[in-house]
């Protein structure tokens, strides 16, 4: 008789699960793994959305009378929380709707590490994958952008979204690299202890903490910035005269560029985010639990 279990999955089940899961990844026909990477770049997108929204602006504190009295903002990090917790929707929408993220595949490692999915697989994959996440971000920054969202709340989500882009493309090169590793060391233990849910609950609970984690804490996720940069240069080159009328509310955008962005952002990201996701979570518990000679 075959033993139900409704408890979570221990760890050793969790690497068997992994595995499994990155081979039915590698094997996915290309157009539908391209197609479900267009969805998770759109689907990270909405949680950029979402945290710059809340991120945007100021409080405003009301007196006796009904009027605002004067603004206050809350503390950074609060703020911060707030964002990240908000965030968190791109990854419960990628892995419970369904969808293929750059940043998540990289724990197909495992499988790779167990010969079970070969070096050109794995590479199809994460090529794939990652220009259909770039694909799906863009489109979502280009609708978004179109919408005027950024002029809401007296311009408050354009001034966030400009200083956040900005912020990206002034980070060195070193340290945008140690940025990327912790970003998706934190992404890939969400997306590894997503593999011991039994229920939907239980793998939205588990994502929620190690993504506002990563956000509140200032790391850096390529896919998240190929919406908040791309969203920002379209603001700075489409629609001059909204920049002149923030411009004294936001930093010199002179640094914000397309340049900046792919070379400056994109390119250290994305390492730092494969060091921390396929090195320090993926190549760690290939060793601990499904190297082969070690007992399980």
């Amino acid at each position: 008789m075959t033993e139900i279990r409704i408890d979570a999955l221990l760890p050793a089940e969790m690497a068997t699960r992994a595995e499994y899961v990155g081979v039915r990844k590698a094997e996915m026909p290309a157009l539908r793994m391209f197609m479900l990477a267009v969805l998770a770049g759109g689907f990270i997108a909405m949680g950029a959305i979402f945290a710059t929204t809340v991120s945007a602006g100021s409080i405003p504190v009301i007196d006796a009378g009904g009027t605002a009295a004067f603004s206050a903002t809350l503390p950074y990090g609060v703020v911060r929380l707030l964002a990240g917790l908000v965030f968190s929707l791109g990854l419960i929408l990628v892995v419970v709707g369904g969808a293929e993220l750059f940043t998540g595949n990289n724990l197909i490692v495992m499988a790779w590490a167990s010969g079970k999915v070969s070096g050109s697989a794995l590479l199809r994959n994460w090529v794939i994958v990652y220009l259909g996440n770039f694909v799906g971000s863009m489109g979502t920054a280009l609708l978004v952008f179109f919408s005027r969202q950024y002029t809401f709340g007296n311009n408050a989500i354009g001034i966030a979204a400009l200083r956040t882009a900005i912020a990206k493309c002034e980070l060195g090169f070193v340290q945008a690299v140690a940025l990327g590793i912790l970003c998706n060391a934190l992404v890939c233990m969400a997306i590894w202890l997503t593999f011991s849910a039994r229920s939907t609950i239980d793998k939205i609970l588990a994502i929620i903490f190690p993504i506002a984690a990563f956000v509140a804490a200032g790391f850096e996720h390529s896919v998240a910035n190929m919406y908040f940069v791309p969203y920002a240069l379209l603001i700075k080159t489409m629609d001059p005269g909204f920049m002149s009328t923030v411009s004294a509310q936001v930093p010199p955008a002179g640094g914000l560029t397309w340049y900046a962005f792919f070379v400056g952002n994109l390119l250290p990201v994305t390492i730092g985010n494969i060091i921390g996701g396929a090195g320090l979570v993926a190549a760690v518990y290939w060793a601990i639990f499904l190297r082969k000679g070690d007992s399980k």
